[in-house]
């Protein structure tokens, strides 16, 4: 398999690590707009199955120009970017993964645009495999593995992350991109529900608190606009999905404060002759958060608690889980914790389609494919790690 990467941050950089412990393809090509990062990426690996290219994430053209000799392009930008991407995939004909869907607005739901071609790639009989990261990803993945070996009826499928990780040095220092936080954090958040359907609540909404496994302890979560609820009605059988972030009462004053400010917004204002998006100077300013690895101590934890009847007709909650601690995943990949957790699952994903495992059509979710295959393999990438259960 020939892989192009587009996106070269911190997950595209942490794709390269967990991949360069494999063998299931033949070369990968990371593009990124600043031809340095990919460069220096190569050079630092020193494999010489990988190669760096320059390309504009937004020019489908450009992309499509680099994918003519791939199989499989894995999109690791911003989502903002998902569609030139996605599009270029199918112009190329090559299998399309991203980590996280299109964007929402008032009236297009979030991952629409994409799901909304499902016909076309089904008639070209080609595959994109959308929202396979860790969160959507994995969690979906769990979604799928609880319908089929572990509940008779599920009543709710319920997302909840957390983390206990601090970074030294800085006041405030997101540990993921701050693009896609405020896009996820500010949006409406979307709830799930087999008699009403898809709807929204308040940001920061119903908030609970939840007991995170392995150290980490209750934290309290609330309502964010993701991906699994609108991916999993779709393929499990379920009454209600919910997702809930354990943001914390200070990240979440941050960002209320740059809503009030107008920070968090996509559109751009003059600036001394100058046109920029106050998101995008926003991030610009704040640290990468690829860099923060060696300041950074603590766990992350995804999961999905899953509630319902067991196979044995008797009352069921479960917790599936991945708990990623900084320390190992920096001595393991030189990669920090949230975006080795994210980077981790795509690799796995595409080593699954490279063998034929993972086979299909269309625009689908992860909850589209046996659950097992992926979960085994997740295992061997991670022994003694993969799957934990609480039940």
């Amino acid at each position: 398999m020939k892989i192009l990467v587009v996106g070269t941050g911190g997950v595209g950089a942490a794709v390269a690590a967990v991949a360069q412990q494999r063998d299931f393809f033949e070369r990968i090509t990371f593009a990124d707009l600043d031809r340095a990062r990919p460069e220096a990426l190569v050079e630092r690996l020193d494999d010489r199955r990988f190669a760096a290219a320059q390309v504009d994430a937004s020019d489908r053209g450009g992309i499509a120009a680099l994918a003519r000799d791939a199989d499989a392009v894995l999109n690791a930008t911003d989502p903002r970017f998902n569609m030139p991407i996605f599009e270029a995939a199918f112009d190329t004909r090559c299998t399309y993964v991203d980590m996280a869907m299109s964007l929402s607005s008032r009236d297009v739901l979030l991952g629409q645009e994409q799901l909304d071609q499902h016909e076309r790639w089904r008639a070209a009989d080609l595959l994109a495999l959308v929202g396979m990261g860790v969160e959507p990803g994995l969690s979906d993945v769990f979604a799928r593995y609880a319908a089929d070996h572990l509940f008779a009826q599920i009543d709710e499928v319920a997302v909840r992350d957390g983390a206990n990780l601090a970074v030294e040095g800085y006041e405030f220092a997101p540990t993921f991109s701050i693009w896609t936080t405020i896009e996820e954090c500010l949006n409406p958040p979307l709830v799930w529900e087999r008699e009403r359907g898809w709807y929204t609540t308040e940001p920061f909404s119903e908030p609970e608190i939840f007991d995170f496994p392995e150290g980490i302890g209750p934290l309290e979560c609330v309502n964010v606009e993701h991906e699994e609820v609108v991916l999993v009605p779709r393929w499990v059988e379920c009454r209600r999905v919910t997702f809930k972030y354990g943001l914390g009462e200070e990240f979440i004053d941050v960002l209320k404060t740059l809503h009030k400010l107008g920070l968090d917004s996509k559109e751009t204002v003059n600036v001394r002759g100058v046109e920029v998006a106050p998101r995008d100077l926003l991030a610009a300013a704040l640290p990468d958060p690829a860099t923060l690895g060696d300041r950074m101590h603590g766990k992350t934890c995804a999961g999905t608690f899953v509630t319902g009847t067991g196979e044995d007709g008797s009352p069921r909650a479960t917790y599936l889980y991945h708990v990623a601690d900084n320390e190992e995943t920096m001595r393991k990949y030189d990669s920090q914790a949230v975006v080795l957790q994210t980077a981790l699952n795509p690799v796995v994903a595409l080593e699954l389609i490279a063998s034929g495992t993972w086979n299909g059509s269309g625009v689908l979710g992860p909850e589209a494919f046996d659950a097992v295959p992926f979960l085994d393999l997740l295992t061997a990438y991670e022994e003694p790690h993969g799957l934990s259960e609480r039940g």
